[in-house]
């Protein structure tokens, strides 16, 4: 089955990023580790099912599902998934795919089953503990930068750290691109003192005005970012936060905007 979920493409781009195995003693060498590329394949079977870590079937993927957590908690805390994402990022700049002129930004809540960092009551589900995904996309919906904040958090909060987070993005001569020309975003982004902080970043700011009626057009642009947000929750892991630990899950949105990265680049062969 890892054949199937880690495709060799996916693999060639990963392996180089993860941390060298410690080497085994010879006198006492106990049981072999499992392969990385087989834990990686239990990781996207969660991703993609959502099932339980004790749940995943070790006769099919071939280790247990707490060694696939393991092998996840030791590539978040070494930051393989942002390397990872930033890499891919520049295979699309290179490729023409990628247009960072202009970009939109939304957020989205989902349920958090437990309680952890990063969770809040949610205004929009009874006030149950949630959890907010915040996505800044490029012309194409091609996910630049993505955040996650308790789900009391206002999306505005993340507007500027969403700017912060978008790497340095090689693939073209010249300097890397990090900084859009123009940012659009819905009404809940309508603060002056948000568009005066954007103007001082070299950003146009394209957002929607409170009480002014609909048909700005800004919704021609923004739009992709819904889509964006459709492609993520395809992944069923992403719907409802499971993890306590927030950089888990922040590390599983990672790989899910990495594999929307591939997605796209192959499209382009």
């Amino acid at each position: 089955m890892a054949d199937d979920l880690v495709a060799d493409d996916l693999w060639e781009r990963i392996a180089p990023l993860l941390p060298p195995r410690p080497a085994r003693r010879s006198r006492f060498p106990g049981r072999k580790p499992i392969d990385d590329r087989v834990a990686l394949d239990g990781i996207l079977f969660v991703l993609r099912t959502n099932v339980s870590w004790r749940d995943v079937p070790a006769e099919k993927i071939g280790c247990s599902g707490i060694t696939c957590w393991r092998r996840l908690r030791e590539w978040t805390e070494a930051g393989v998934w942002p390397r990872l994402h930033t890499l891919l990022l520049s295979e699309l700049r290179t490729a023409k795919l990628l247009d960072m002129d202009d970009v939109a930004v939304d957020g989205s809540h989902v349920r958090a089953l437990k309680r952890g960092a990063h969770t809040g009551p949610s205004p929009v589900d009874r006030g149950r503990p949630g959890s907010k995904h915040h996505v800044l996309v490029d012309r194409h919906g091609t996910p630049l930068a993505v955040t996650l904040t308790g789900g009391n958090r206002h999306d505005v909060t993340q507007l500027l750290p969403l700017v912060e987070a978008i790497p340095h993005i090689r693939g073209r001569r010249g300097r890397p691109r990090r900084r859009p020309r123009r940012l659009f975003a819905d009404r809940g982004y309508d603060y002056d003192k948000y568009r005066a902080l954007l103007h001082r970043h070299g950003i146009t700011p394209k957002i929607a005005r409170r009480g002014v009626a609909h048909g700005s057009g800004l919704g021609k642009v923004r739009w992709v970012v819904e889509r964006t947000f459709a492609w993520l929750h395809q992944f069923k892991r992403l719907r409802v936060r499971s993890e306590v630990r927030a950089d888990l899950h922040q590390g599983l949105l990672e790989l899910a905007c990495s594999i929307i990265c591939l997605r796209r680049l192959r499209k382009s062969f």
